[in-house]
């Protein structure tokens, strides 16, 4: 009878331990399973959320097709569209889209111009007002004319170092060392990696510096620019336009913007200077560059979408070509 008794308690340990091994491994197929749904719809709701974000930039470039047609020679705030957020309506969630003009700021491969396919030469002025650019926003002068220079020499094709700049040698003699591009920069975050650029100088900058695809010398547009980013204006005369002076000229800014660069130079404020060639057109009254900002949230997920507009379509001049997407950034909202 005890045998009977040990036998039939080795019997129900096992089927016991049986029942265990098949929870555990119920309970992990269950757990991956779950992890494997929310995977998929995690993965889904991206799909859609890129989906609307990509329907949004053909409402976006329809928009900048009309603020285009409306008159060619001259972008103004008529309409109320810069920097205004714009609600999609979704069936499952909600969007909204911004438009702000991306000609506001210093490109940075505004420092070199394309001499020849490939090839880029220092455009001296654009050093110098990159240099003045930084001291206005209270980088010290020296540290900002070695920035300015070292920048530039990191764009130029050739490996010739600039006064104050930084080629070849000093990269290579770095603990970690790499060699300059030697062509232009794709984004912002490219510009990290020259000679001086600290987090703390970059963090300052960003919001005054972008990237364009083109080499040519920085085109403001005085009929959007706000007086708060009077800097950009104050250094396209180094040492001469006072932030003051900057400030006055776009807040004295007509309903409907200045007609030209002349009207803009004219003004009480500035009446004074004399632009040298070339920098009197550097405050235009037009903008060939927009940015759109996509932002969607479907459930817990969001997803944001950032666009460059050519509003002219690759074309010349405004109104000859409809506009177009030519870069398109994805990820989280600073």
């Amino acid at each position: 009878m005890t045998r009977r008794a040990d036998e039939r308690g080795a019997a129900l340990l096992s089927v016991l331990l049986l029942v265990a091994v098949m929870a555990v491994i119920a309970a992990t197929a269950l757990d991956r399973l779950t992890l494997a749904a929310r995977i998929a719809g995690s993965a889904a709701a991206v799909d859609q959320g890129r989906a609307y974000s990509l329907a949004a930039e053909q409402i976006a470039l329809r928009r900048v097709a009309d603020l285009v047609t409306r008159d060619p020679a001259q972008l103004t705030l008529a309409g109320d569209w810069l920097e205004r957020d714009f609600v999609l309506p979704l069936p499952a969630g909600e969007g909204r889209a911004r438009l702000t003009d991306a000609n506001n700021c210093f490109n940075l491969n505004s420092l070199v111009a394309e001499t020849s396919p490939g090839k880029f030469s220092q455009r001296a002025m654009a050093v110098r007002q990159f240099a003045e650019l930084m001291a206005l926003l209270g980088v010290d002068r020296g540290e900002a004319e070695s920035i300015a220079a070292a920048s530039a020499d990191w764009l130029d094709s050739d490996s010739n170092e600039a006064p104050l700049g930084a080629e070849d040698a000093v990269y290579r003699a770095l603990e970690i060392s790499y060699l300059p591009a030697n062509r232009m920069m794709a984004d912002v975050s490219e510009w990290r990696a020259v000679r001086g650029v600290t987090f703390k100088l970059f963090a300052r900058m960003k919001p005054w510096i972008c990237v364009l695809p083109a080499a040519d010398p920085v085109k403001l547009n005085v009929n959007t620019l706000t007086p708060g980013r009077a800097p950009l204006v104050a250094m396209l005369m180094p040492g001469e336009i006072s932030l003051a002076d900057a400030r006055a000229a776009l807040a004295a800014r007509p309903a409907g913007g200045y007609g030209s660069s002349v009207g803009f130079w004219q003004t009480r404020a500035l009446e004074r200077f004399d632009p040298p060639g070339g920098v009197d057109e550097q405050a235009g009254v037009t903008s060939r560059w927009l940015a759109l900002t996509v932002q969607v949230r479907m459930g817990d997920g969001d997803l944001t979408a950032r666009s460059l507009i050519d509003a002219w379509g690759g074309a010349p001049a405004a109104g000859m070509a409809p506009p177009a997407i030519v870069r398109r950034d994805w990820g989280e909202s600073d």
